[in-house]
């Protein structure tokens, strides 16, 4: 099964290296967050002529990316949705499964090269802890029978009463403990968000002993996220997950060449930034 799950990991990691567009927003039912995304079809027929690595997705919109032939970005498949993403807090919080009979089955099917769950560590909620240790555990069993490589995103949020809605909280102590976790659970790929000190992700790096993607959350200035995802590769990272920086951009695949230039070619955030402004709008 570990050469199962090497041959996907080769196609997710292109040299060793990834970058993962997320745009499997639709599962956190929040609606700014589909600012951007109303037109599916478009969306990812955009980012598959942009050419990322890979680019994440639940299973009902997997089809978009899957029909592009043998060339596309690889898929990534989120198996997991939850309501903490919402701007008001939940009398109940969750994460569930979307698949419980067999979750990792859908990813198969569609030909996924990773299947990506949450962790979440929310201040005052150890029962949505708890179900996302379950669903964790759930499948890892189900990805090393089917030789799936599996991604776990460990989130420490801020307490939800500071900005409105639950943030992250970037300190590096708490992120580094989560990640430990998630690789004792059996991580093959972890998605994590960067500390506050980009300097101390190196811990991050450090805690996971597998390959790290630095998640990229809630849409910043566009330079601001370039001289930072330098910063993050540079400790260590060996991609990033970006979603709403790229696709709530005014010109998506030109902040797709600018990061890829990153990863591959080690650019600067400079020369990303000149990469950038050079693409036709």
């Amino acid at each position: 099964m570990m050469q199962k799950k090497e041959a996907r990991l080769n196609r997710l990691l292109n040299a060793g290296r990834c970058l993962d567009i997320a745009v499997d927003h639709g599962v956190c039912n929040e609606p700014s967050f589909l600012a951007g995304l109303e037109d599916m079809e478009a969306v990812i027929g955009k980012l598959v002529a942009a050419r990322p690595d890979a680019i994440q997705l639940a299973y009902g919109q997997a089809d978009l990316v899957q029909k592009h032939g043998r060339d596309r970005p690889q898929l990534v498949m989120r198996l997991d949705m939850g309501n903490p993403y919402n701007a008001t807090r939940h009398r109940s919080m969750w994460a569930v499964l979307q698949n419980e009979q067999d979750p990792v089955l859908p990813a198969v099917q569609m030909d996924a090269a990773c299947a990506v769950v949450n962790l979440f560590m929310l201040p005052d909620e150890p029962d949505l802890f708890r179900q996302c240790v379950q669903n964790i555990a759930r499948v890892r069993a189900d990805c090393d029978r089917y030789g799936m490589p599996l991604m776990i995103e460990p989130l420490v949020m801020a307490p939800q009463t500071e900005r409105g809605g639950y943030m992250v909280d970037g300190d590096a102590d708490k992120i580094v403990t989560l990640v430990r976790l998630a690789r004792e659970m059996g991580a093959d790929i972890i998605k994590a968000d960067p500390t506050s000190d980009p300097k101390e992700f190196h811990r991050v790096v450090q805690a996971a002993r597998c390959p790290v993607l630095v998640r990229g959350g809630g849409k910043e200035d566009l330079q601001q996220v370039l001289v930072r995802s330098r910063q993050l590769l540079d400790q260590g990272a060996v991609g990033l997950v970006y979603g709403r920086n790229v696709y709530q951009h005014r010109n998506p695949q030109a902040v797709v060449r600018a990061l890829m230039a990153m990863i591959h070619e080690n650019a600067s955030a400079e020369k990303a930034w000149q990469l950038y402004e050079s693409q036709p709008a």
